[in-house]
């Protein structure tokens, strides 16, 4: 599949919740190369996705300091049960996703500055009729949040959450799951901690 064939029915969402807790202050609104990194990924994802959510709840670091200042198109996605972590967000907003007429969504993380549109076009070519995510595996481990989810699996994963599930392999685990291999794995690089910033501005 092709971008070409899928373009009106892509969403993105950016999920956003977490407490960087290791980077000790929200890394969504950390200055990447003079924009917040949340900001940085959002627009990247906006090249190809249409719309663009960002899952955050309010009581967030990220919506609350965020929300409201501008950047790029963005609907912000603030219904993520308390404590559901990035399982629960993927669930919010594929059903977000879905009821805005998007069949796929491609999922990531506020803290990948690296991402380029360029992995969101090798997902879309591993898309298959009987998948139900494509997500990249860099063949030491898989990454569920660089990925493309069927919006329609948004039931199955809030049946997880339901459950006290939190781990994203889990929706790996229930869904009919394509993996590939992408041409740049620094597309896949996080930023956790300051030591991580401060290698990759380096």
């Amino acid at each position: 599949m092709t971008l070409e064939d899928t373009e009106q029915t892509v969403a993105g969402i950016v999920l956003a919740g977490g407490r960087s807790r290791r980077m000790g202050r929200d890394k969504a609104a950390m200055d990447w190369a003079g924009e917040p990194m949340l900001a940085r990924v959002v627009r990247v994802v906006g090249e190809r996705c249409t719309p663009v959510l960002v899952v955050a709840a309010e009581e967030s670091a990220a919506y609350r300091s965020l929300y409201g200042t501008g950047g790029p198109p963005a609907v912000w996605v603030t219904d993520e049960q308390p404590g559901a972590g990035p399982l629960g967000g993927l669930a919010v907003g594929l059903a977000h996703a879905a009821q805005a007429g998007a069949r796929w969504a491609f999922v990531c993380a506020t803290d990948m500055p690296l991402i380029e549109a360029g992995l969101i076009d090798e997902l879309l070519r591993g898309v298959t009729a009987s998948a139900q995510a494509v997500i990249v595996n860099d063949a030491e481990r898989d990454h569920p949040m660089a990925g493309l989810y069927r919006t329609d699996a948004a039931d199955v994963i809030a049946g997880l959450t339901a459950t006290g599930e939190r781990r994203m392999m889990a929706a790996l685990d229930a869904l009919a799951t394509y993996r590939v291999s992408v041409s740049n794995p620094e597309w896949l690089t996080n930023v956790n901690a300051p030591e991580d910033l401060h290698r990759l501005h380096v």
